[in-house]
């Protein structure tokens, strides 16, 4: 149900109108002067204006004047005895949306102010649409899942992460999300406000690491216009948009000094200014924060607000690593394919056996946001349905997390190897797991083979550059570890 503020300084009239737009199904809300509407609008935060034009202390056009350096998008629609071209030319040059003429028909008053807010709607929508997606991984992550169903995994950890959601959605409190890069803390955000009362209003993000102090403090809280070199125009801050929503801070252990102190007073007084304003603007929205550090260290340091750690740490949750819930990997990787799959239309894709035992047998330094890509890139290479070991392994950087857990062979890859390779072929002669990199070595240098050393159809076969097998030839050839005559 929107709000309209109604400001006339007659009480007949203002009932009057006030009546009408009730009937219509609006909540109203009425001021008898200007004086009186800026203070409602900044702590009402309504979704229309209808003003008459004439008014004793500050006339129509003024409270326009002064609504457009609070709320550039609030629409306003002037009420006017004095219907001339003039007027009506002046108040929209000044921001009003619409005017009419007294005396009017009050279906036209309620048409105008519909109007108005569907206007508003569209403009609002088109700015959430730009500011809500969050990062790559997180919004493709998801996959069309939505609250709890956004976090894959079937782990201990992970099934306790869901309990602790549905606790946290169901309170209004601040929320910090501790992890590791790449775990999946914006998906968490998501999914937390999904199960929230706030489901259908704003989820705004901002990467507080991406930004400079400047252009954080301007992001986060609005500018007015002219507040500095090239402010043209006024701008809402992400706080504004958020309203009635829910705010995500990403990484918020890199908001410098003046910022964090900002922060704290929003957090404990729900207001705050824009820069270049002396205006408080209140707002309600719910702030979940993440960070990939420990805060706690951070504010030992001196580099973080002990206060401010207190105000955001009221809600904790630690999203683990996913080397931690590494039976996580298969659920996780069958997703990602089988959606990435679709979007690329590749038509049906999966990992074979092997290839999934390889991925459960690294340790995913990266965590879910590498596990993605790599899944994203074997599909996007695979020359058939089923993608195996061969066209992975050399992904895979690091020391494996534990040794594969099947013992069979592994298929021969049609046109790729002379040979199967078989489980032994990942451990050494002490029965220890082979380096990532060595199993790449072999691999390669079996696809030479059957392809009698022709490069081009050994990099198109492995789904790799020419280059970038001629570099890694050339470099095990320095180092000794292949033929000379490779």
């Amino acid at each position: 149900m929107s709000t309209v503020l109604v400001v006339d300084d007659k009480e007949m009239l203002r009932d009057s109108i006030a009546l009408t737009l009730s009937r219509a199904g609006f909540t109203v809300i009425a001021a008898s002067d200007g004086g009186a509407a800026l203070d409602l609008i900044a702590r009402r935060h309504p979704d229309a204006v209808v003003t008459d034009l004439k008014m004793p202390g500050m006339t129509g056009v003024e409270l326009i004047e002064k609504i457009r350096e609070m709320d550039d998008d609030l629409p306003v629609v002037l009420m006017t005895a004095f219907g001339t071209i003039e007027t009506a030319v002046k108040a929209i040059k000044l921001g009003a949306f619409d005017y009419i003429t007294k005396p009017f028909e009050g279906d036209e008053l309620v048409v105008a102010v519909k109007r108005a807010i569907e206007h508003a709607v569209l403009k609002r929508e088109n700015t959430l649409l730009r500011l809500s997606g969050g990062p790559a991984v997180d919004a493709s992550a998801a996959g069309g899942l939505f609250g709890v169903d956004r976090i894959l995994g079937e782990s201990h950890a992970i099934k306790a992460v869901k309990e602790k959601v549905r606790s946290l959605a169901a309170s209004q409190g601040t929320v910090l999300i501790a992890g590791e890069s790449g775990t999946g803390k914006e998906v968490l955000a998501r999914a937390i406000h999904e199960e929230s009362a706030r489901a259908a209003s704003p989820f705004i993000g901002i990467n507080c690491a991406a930004m400079s102090e400047s252009l954080l403090e301007s992001e986060l809280f609005g500018h007015e216009r002219g507040a500095f070199t090239g402010a043209d125009r006024l701008r809402k801050g992400r706080f504004e948009l958020a309203h009635g929503g829910t705010l995500l801070l990403d990484e918020i252990s890199e908001v410098r000094p003046q910022v964090q102190a900002k922060l704290l007073r929003v957090l404990q007084e729900r207001a705050f200014e824009r820069v270049g304003s002396s205006t408080t603007l209140s707002v309600d929205v719910r702030v979940i924060a993440t960070t990939n550090r420990e805060l706690r260290e951070e504010v030992s340091a001196g580099a973080f607000r002990q206060d401010l750690y207190f105000r955001l740490n009221v809600l904790p949750v630690h999203l683990p690593p996913l080397r931690e819930r590494i039976e996580d990997v298969r659920v996780l990787a069958t997703h990602f394919v089988a959606q990435i799959a679709e979007r690329e239309g590749r038509g049906a894709r999966r990992l074979s056996d092997h290839a999934m035992d390889l991925l459960l047998t690294y340790d995913w330094p990266g965590n879910v946001r590498e596990l993605q890509n790599l899944c994203e890139r074997a599909v996007v290479l695979a020359p058939r349905e089923e993608i195996g070991p061969e066209l992975i392994a050399g992904w895979l950087s690091g020391p494996p997390a534990r040794a594969a857990s099947r013992s069979s062979e592994l298929p021969a890859s049609p046109g790729v190897v002379t040979r199967p390779l078989a489980a032994a072929a990942f451990l050494d002669p002490q029965g220890h797991p082979k380096q990532l990199a060595e199993i790449e070595r072999e691999v390669i240098v079996e696809t030479l083979t059957r392809f009698e050393g022709h490069r081009q159809k050994t990099a198109r076969a492995l789904g790799i550059g020419v280059r970038t097998l001629g570099l890694k030839i050339k470099k095990w050839k320095e180092e000794q570890l292949v033929a000379p005559t490779l």
